[in-house]
């Protein structure tokens, strides 16, 4: 199987402004054809919540290893919620509501969004709006499965449930403790289902079932969590191998590692995120996690997976929102880089044999890294030629 299938199942046409080629790069648009500048598309105002509440989140971060000041009850307390649903959460509403192409599909970014910014105020109504944006995300996957049965869009239907489940079970004084496992469901089940849209011509007719398989059992496994914990967790720890297993075996990252450019950075992102799952799984084989455990296993999720998955897909998910190429620049491995070396310095050294100044040093790295990436993508997109990226609805949810 060709490699061409690294960024999208079915690559458009080369020579078409704005749109990802084979190779995994953005061509310039053809000499016949002037670039113009046209304004964002009024959906990429909702972006602004998302990045508050990213901004928040970090701070957040900051504040629980005292190296911030804090704003009583919100930063320190929401930084889970801000970042998973606030942040994560808005960003795939939102590519999900373009997929869809109708206007009651942006109802979930903006709840999300609404929730994340009413956290910021200090109202405990943030949850209900986080569990009410949920549950249109989940509304949302509804339409695109309709069209097309695809196992990619039922598992991220069955990961927006998780969130919801996860939103009101919140809202009603369950603990981070057993919801964070409902939370990194979400995460995990949305790209498990974006890494099948993305390469699913790489993959053999079996993979989608296994996902939705692997899925499924870690939907059971949050719910067993509740009552058993000691049960449930076990259960989920097996899955998620199971489903790091899979991703390595199925994935196009592997042979896209061997190509220069683009393909090599987005395959280095996303086989180490694979890596950082992986390590999540095994913490959670053992039971419970509390303490040092518990730390380490949210961060690898939520950062050594998530984050690294979100700087991996940056160039392909953001040109179809806000119709404006994100171009790959060689200065994105520098906090690439910091973000997997600050991880592991926390985890490793941090968590597993209790350095606490490394653990704020190895805190603090990927804070900084994942505000760097951001700063090298904005001066990256504006640096360069603006033309129009079409919305991936025609490529992704069509038969």
């Amino acid at each position: 199987m060709s490699d061409e299938t690294a960024t999208r199942a079915a690559p458009p046409p080369a020579d078409r402004p704005g749109t990802t080629g084979t190779d995994g790069t953005t061509p310039a648009p053809p000499a016949a054809h002037p670039r113009t500048a046209r304004p964002l598309p009024a959906r990429a105002l909702l972006l602004l919540p998302g990045g508050l509440a990213m901004l928040a989140g970090l701070g957040g971060a900051l504040a629980l290893l005292g190296l911030a000041p804090d704003l009583p009850g919100v930063l320190a307390d929401e930084h889970g919620w801000l970042m998973t649903l606030g942040f994560l959460g808005t960003v795939i509403a939102l590519e999900r509501s373009v997929a869809l192409d109708r206007a009651w599909g942006y109802l979930a970014p903006a709840l999300l969004g609404a929730g994340g910014l009413t956290l910021l105020a200090g109202r405990a109504e943030g949850r209900l709006l986080l569990a009410a944006g949920a549950v249109a995300l989940a509304v949302t996957y509804l339409p695109l499965w309709r069209r097309t049965r695809d196992d990619a869009v039922l598992v991220q239907l069955l990961g927006a449930v998780l969130a919801a489940g996860a939103a009101i079970l919140g809202a009603r004084g369950i603990g981070m403790e057993v919801l964070h496992l409902w939370l990194a469901v979400f995460v995990v089940a949305t790209i498990g289902g974006e890494r099948l849209e993305l390469a699913r011509v790489a993959m053999p007719r079996s993979a989608g079932r296994v996902l939705v398989g692997l899925v499924g059992a870690l939907a059971a496994a949050c719910a067993v969590a509740l009552l058993w914990p000691a049960v449930g967790f076990p259960l989920a720890g097996a899955a998620t191998l199971g489903l790091t297993g899979w991703l390595a075996v199925h994935d196009v990252a592997r042979r896209m590692v061997r190509r220069p450019g683009q393909p090599r950075f987005m395959a280095a992102a996303m086989l180490a995120g694979f890596a950082w799952l992986a390590v999540a799984g095994a913490i959670w084989l053992l039971g419970p996690p509390a303490d040092a455990a518990y730390d380490a296993v949210i961060h690898c999720v939520f950062v050594g997976f998530a984050l690294s998955m979100v700087m991996a897909h940056a160039s392909v998910i953001l040109p179809a929102v806000v119709r404006r190429p994100l171009p790959y620049h060689r200065a994105m491995w520098v906090p690439a880089g910091l973000l997997h070396l600050g991880l592991l310095a926390r985890v490793w050294l941090g968590d597993g044999m209790g350095l606490t100044v490394v653990h704020r040093i190895g805190s603090t790295a990927t804070v900084v890294a994942l505000l760097g990436f951001v700063l090298v993508a904005v001066v990256a997109a504006l640096t360069t030629g603006r033309t129009t990226a079409p919305p991936r609805t025609s490529e992704r949810t069509r038969p």
